[in-house]
Order: C-alpha cells, then sequence, then structure tokens
C-alpha cells in the first residue's frame, strides 16, 4: 500500500511507541497522586510539556497545555481568547477554527473571515482593513492543511499588534509542527499542534501559549494542566508526542528535503491534461493538491484505494459534513469544472520517490476511467 494522506493522520513511529510503553505498565501511577511515583511522573510530565514548547518556542516566553487534539486546543484559543468585540479570521481556516469562530459569532462576538489568494494564503491586506480597536483575537492558520499554502505569520501577527497592541494573536500550526523549520515570535500568543500529524498518537494535543497570557479553563474539574484543562492526563500519549516531536526536529531539515523531492516527482509526472496543480509551489512540500475535471473526487480516491494508492479529497475532518464541497476551494476560486475532482496527495518522511512514480500512474489511470464511465 502507498500512504498519502500524511496531512489526514500519520503511522505511529514504532521506535517512539516501543520506548512510550513503559508509561502503559510500570509507569501507570496518576500525575496528580500525592505518593512518590506519582509525583515523579508529575515532573516528567511537565519537563515533556517543555520539550514539546521548546521545538519552536522560547520557554522563558511561552509554555504547552496538553489537549486531546489539535480541535480542542483550537476551540480553547477561539472561545477563551476572544471574548468580546469582534474575531477577525479567515476562510481558509481548518474547521476546529472557522466553525468555533462562526459560533462565536452566534454568542455575541462578531465573526470577520477575511479572503483567500487562489493558492490558499490569506489576503494579508484585506485581513488587516478588518482589523481594528475593538478585535480581541486574529486566527490565522500556519499551513492551508488543503492546498499548503504557508502563511507569514509571524509578519501578520507583528502588523496586528501594531494596529491593534491588546488584540490576541492565535495560529493553528497542526500541519506545520515537526515540519517546517520557524520559531515563534514574541507576537504570537496561541499556537495549536497535534502529535498524530508527524507519529505520536490521536488524543494528544497542546496549546502553546505566552505565560504571562491568562485564559480561562475550557474544561473545568480538578485543575489539571495550571487549571486550564481538567482532567486525568494521558500519560502515555503525552510521552509519545515528546518522543515523537523530538525525532521529527533532530532531522526535520532532512525530511523537508526528502518530501521536497517526492512532490516535485509527482508534479512532474502528473499529466497536465487531466490535472491542475492547485498547491502553491511555494508552499509545504508535504502536502500537493490537485484537480481533474469531468469527475468527483471521491469516485477517484475510492478507484485509487483498490489499486493500493491511500490519497484523500481534502480535509478529513470535514468529510462527514453534509455539504461535499471544499469552503476552502470555493474560498480559492477553484471553478465549477474542477471543485467536485479535487483531491489532496500528503507525504511523510516515510514515503519514496519510487511510490510517488507509482501513485502518478494509479492515480492518472483512475482519472481517464473515471471519465470514460461517466461520457
Amino acid at each position: 500500500m502507498i500512504y498519502f494522506d500524511n496531512a489526514a493522520t500519520s503511522r505511529p513511529d514504532e521506535e517512539c511507541l516501543s520506548a512510550a510503553a513503559v508509561y502503559l505498565d510500570r509507569k501507570f501511577y496518576n500525575p496528580s497522586a500525592l505518593y512518590a511515583e506519582g509525583y515523579n511522573l508529575h515532573l516528567e510530565l511537565e519537563e515533556a510539556k517543555k520539550n514539546i514548547c521548546a521545538n519552536i518556542a522560547d520557554t522563558d516566553v511561552f509554555e504547552a497545555v496538553i489537549t486531546s487534539c489539535g480541535t480542542e486546543a483550537d476551540n480553547h484559543a477561539i472561545f477563551c481568547g476572544g471574548r468580546r468585540g469582534n474575531i477577525v479570521s479567515t476562510m481558509g481556516e481548518h474547521a476546529a477554527v472557522f466553525a468555533a469562530v462562526t459560533e462565536s459569532g452566534r454568542r455575541g462576538v462578531e465573526a470577520r473571515f477575511a479572503p483567500l489568494c487562489k493558492d490558499g494564503s490569506v489576503d494579508a491586506d484585506k485581513l488587516m482593513s478588518l482589523v481594528d480597536e475593538k478585535t480581541s483575537l486574529v486566527s490565522v492558520m500556519h499551513v492551508n492543511n488543503e492546498t499548503g499554502a504557508v502563511n507569514d505569520i509571524n509578519a501578520i501577527a507583528r502588523k496586528v499588534k501594531a494596529k491593534n497592541p491588546h488584540a490576541l494573536f492565535h495560529s493553528d500550526g497542526v500541519q506545520a509542527y515537526g515540519k517546517l523549520p520557524y520559531v515563534l515570535s514574541e507576537n504570537i500568543d496561541m499556537y495549536s499542534v497535534s502529535a498524530h500529524k508527524i507519529g505520536g498518537l490521536k488524543g494528544t494535543g497542546a496549546l502553546i501559549k505566552k505565560k504571562k497570557l491568562q485564559l480561562s479553563p475550557y474544561i473545568w474539574g480538578g485543575g489539571q494542566e495550571h487549571g486550564l484543562r481538567s482532567g486525568t492526563e494521558n500519560v502515555f500519549g503525552i510521552k509519545m508526542f515528546e518522543l515523537a516531536a523530538a525525532k521529527a526536529y533532530s532531522r526535520i531539515t532532512e525530511n523537508y528535503k526528502r518530501v521536497s523531492a517526492i512532490n516535485a516527482r509527482l508534479r512532474e509526472l502528473l499529466d497536465e491534461r487531466l490535472f491542475v496543480c492547485l498547491s502553491p509551489e511555494s508552499g509545504s512540500p508535504y502536502i500537493l493538491t490537485v484537480a481533474a475535471s469531468g469527475v468527483r473526487g471521491e469516485t477517484v480516491l475510492h478507484m485509487c484505494d483498490d489499486e493500493g494508492l491511500v490519497i484523500g479529497t481534502g480535509s478529513a475532518c470535514s468529510s462527514n459534513s453534509a455539504k461535499r464541497r471544499s469552503r476552502v476551494m470555493s474560498a480559492c476560486g477553484v471553478g465549477e469544472d474542477y471543485i467536485d475532482g479535487v483531491l489532496r496527495l500528503s507525504f511523510s518522511h516515510e514515503n519514496t520517490v519510487e511510490e510517488a512514480e507509482a501513485a502518478a500512474r494509479i492515480l492518472s489511470a483512475a482519472v481517464q476511467k473515471d471519465r470514460e464511465l461517466t461520457n
């Protein structure tokens, strides 16, 4: 099987699984317990959170609040950070941000959405025109999960703070963490990350936030995560996240080059008579989104699956929506001829150029066959 749907989820890293197994059997204690074993485990978790944060931020300034996923981290940032005036976001956001901002609008905080450029990045000038003295929060994703377009969040955050120093800035960094080399600037207040996109486990994420930022709790209860996110900690998942992140960052440049070669080879081999490329060459190499006219992406996906190629049609988190057409693709200006035929291929360092070559053949054959069947 060729697995090219890593933006949806990645395979858990076997080496990290083996190393973290001790937290399932021998170190199974409750980190909130008062006995020595529990307290020692609490100290290990505090170190793990610091290490997860240190990959992208100054730990004297930022800290990690562990969550169950990137979606929860996004929701925490939106609902607890944007509580007055208006929230400014973009039409390209993951559903976890877009739906949360929309819901905030129903709760009395005005929701404002900036349009996208053709590649899926935000129109920064139009975004800034929406920011005013009443803006409490701006949320702009780092890497678009449907096109791979990269937003310069440090630059955008600097402009936001210059216009309104009191506005908080949040970014969904789920498709960037562990994949792109970067460091959060002092102008970013909150940043969401997820473990299962980089070889960790589903069920673990984090909201990286400024230490001085006073947020309300999102989940109430026993006061874990310094009162911000109650619930007995998922020690195994957190340690897996720490280990997978450390492994990803230890070879981030090598992985980036490897995946770039895979992306470039697929771009080279995909027949221009069948496909248009929607992902910018300047975007994240981990995502390549294309579209074919006269076909349904979902049908092609299943045909490819039958041939041993696993791909996606966009955000897996939105696949249960009654609206099958992508809001993001529409915002990018993808026309009627192509919007039903959008396909997303996403890679990891475990993939190879040889897999890309085979994928190009399978994908082209599937599109040609579907066109023949529907004509």
